[in-house]
């Protein structure tokens, strides 16, 4: 495993570890206790996690995992919480849940623990960080999710995930950046390098300028920093007669325009308030898009 992925974080037990400065000594101790030893449950007892923030799971993943537990059966057992009415609700391991149903098993190795809805929801989301095949934008979603949902300040989801606050900072920016460009990211056609680079830029406009000339050219990361201190430097205009400066609220139009469509939008208005809007197209395919977008 890259020491990435293990700085992302370290699972449960980790999350456990963190609590010992909030909850004290005795309550972590507890809280491993339950997470030593498993006991076997039957499936048809087991409630599906309401908090998990995977929502999708390729079939054809899930029967190669079936196929590999009729042979081998679970070997990491699932978490589950007892609820007051006897049965048990899964916390997380919904993957392994489901292929072995798919396996026609009828009962499955499970962790009991005690656990509210807040830890629950923390738990998941933070097993769903450490899945090998997210990408920047899913990870940056979940780091959210972790904030809005689970009252976390930016120095404790650091702390929970053993990374520094800029790191989880730098994965919340991503979600600023204009769609396209987050599309990018998520089919892995940019990495997060290039993404840093491109947030070097303010303006949503010259965001998707440079990310189209990155997917055009096939620039590394080194070349990106360096197109866009020539794009930031080609933008300032010495001497001359200064610019005509867009209204805020106008300015805010032409950046949502531009983030929703995906291309470069320029509105230009007289002191009249009558104006008209540009927007660049890059190709027959870009042209229909764009009007798809519109109709």
């Amino acid at each position: 495993m890259s020491k990435q992925k293990q700085d992302l974080g370290k699972g449960i037990r980790a999350l456990l570890e963190n609590m010992d400065q909030e909850a004290g000594a005795d309550f972590v101790q507890k809280k491993k206790a339950e997470m030593s030893h498993s006991s076997t449950i039957p499936l048809e007892a087991i409630e599906i996690n309401p908090f998990q923030p995977r929502v999708e799971f390729q079939e054809e993943a899930l029967s190669d995992l079936a196929d590999s537990i009729r042979v081998h059966g679970v070997i990491q057992p699932v978490t589950v919480r007892r609820l007051e009415s006897g049965r048990f609700q899964l916390i997380s391991g919904e993957r392994r849940l489901r292929a072995s149903k798919l396996a026609g098993l009828k009962e499955i190795p499970a962790f009991v623990r005690d656990a509210n809805d807040q830890e629950m929801l923390e738990i998941a989301l933070i097993e769903n960080i450490q899945r090998e095949d997210l990408n920047a934008i899913e990870i940056s979603i979940n780091f959210k999710r972790l904030l809005d949902e689970c009252n976390l300040t930016h120095e404790q989801l650091a702390g929970r995930l053993g990374k520094n606050r800029t790191t989880v900072t730098n994965f919340l920016r991503l979600l600023k950046l204009p769609p396209d460009i987050q599309t990018g990211l998520r089919d892995k056609s940019i990495s997060m390098g290039h993404a840093r680079a491109i947030l070097s830029l303010e303006d949503p406009v010259a965001q998707l300028d440079v990310f189209r000339e990155v997917i055009k050219q096939g620039m590394s990361v080194r070349e990106v920093e360096a197109f866009v201190k020539q794009y930031q430097q080609g933008g300032k205009k010495a001497g001359g007669s200064k610019p005509v400066q867009v209204p805020v609220h106008v300015r805010k139009v032409q950046e949502e325009l531009s983030s929703h469509l995906s291309t470069r939008v320029v509105i230009k208005q007289d002191k009249s308030g009558k104006g008209q809007i540009t927007i660049s197209f890059f190709s027959d395919d870009d042209l229909y898009r764009i009007k798809d977008l519109l109709d």
